[in-house]
């Protein structure tokens, strides 16, 4: 949960039954704070039913870690948040899509 000031802006679920993977998409509006100081906190899934990441982008602990780009290798180092969930969003979705064409 965002908790009881935040607005759910986008919940979308894919599921590839075929492939055994799914998309889970979650960006809420929450009040701006340290914490989130864009006023966004977004959750970014693609993975197998079975419970394991295959990419994930989400900003969940902005106090400790901030913007962060999960694969299944663990946490990307070299990732850098652009500056806009939107342009997150985009990339997201172009990587699932090649990855499922692909894998």
């Amino acid at each position: 949960m965002a908790g009881d000031d935040a607005t759910l802006l986008l919940n979308e679920s894919i599921d590839y039954p075929e492939t055994g993977r799914l998309v889970r998409i979650n960006v809420w509006s929450v009040p701006e704070s340290d914490a989130y100081p864009d006023g966004i906190k977004y959750r970014l899934h693609y993975g197998t039913t079975d419970g394991d990441t295959i990419l994930r982008y989400d900003n969940a602990h902005p106090r400790t870690k901030g913007h962060e780009r999960h694969t299944s290798d663990g946490i990307d180092p070299d990732y850098e948040y652009p500056g806009e969930y939107t342009t997150i969003l985009k990339q997201f979705r172009e990587e699932v899509e090649t990855h499922e064409r692909t894998n």
